[in-house]
């Protein structure tokens, strides 16, 4: 019986990796090895990062709101509740986006918010 060299499947899982690895400095794109652990710890950051630009996003959002409101008289906690209470369902992109573009639109929001506090 002829032994089994494993050249196809293991070439494509090699060429697989050195793929993703592409671009990377030195050895690391370049070494099945080093290509393995950096492909391996680029994907993990990768996965952790998506949801961590969630959070990053709504920190900014939340900072905007809270200046562009501060402007207006009113703290961010008390705007969120004052739009709560006026059955306004802006969320906090659209609040920030509202804030950046549209100061007066944003101001008129806020009035609305104020009415209910």
């Amino acid at each position: 019986m002829p032994r089994v060299k494993r050249g196809f499947k293991a070439r494509r899982r090699r060429n697989k990796v050195l793929k993703l690895a592409k671009g990377f400095r030195g050895a690391r794109g370049k070494l099945f090895r080093s290509a393995t652990e950096a492909v391996d710890r680029a994907l993990n950051y990768a996965f952790r990062d998506r949801r961590v630009k969630k959070r990053d996003f709504r920190a900014l959002w939340i900072a905007r709101i809270n200046a562009a409101s501060r402007d207006n008289g009113l703290s961010y906690s008390r705007l969120v509740h004052g739009l709560k209470m006026a059955e306004i369902g802006l969320d906090r992109k659209v609040l920030a986006q509202l804030a950046v573009t549209d100061p007066t639109g944003f101001s008129a929001v806020v009035e609305r918010a104020k009415a209910h506090l």
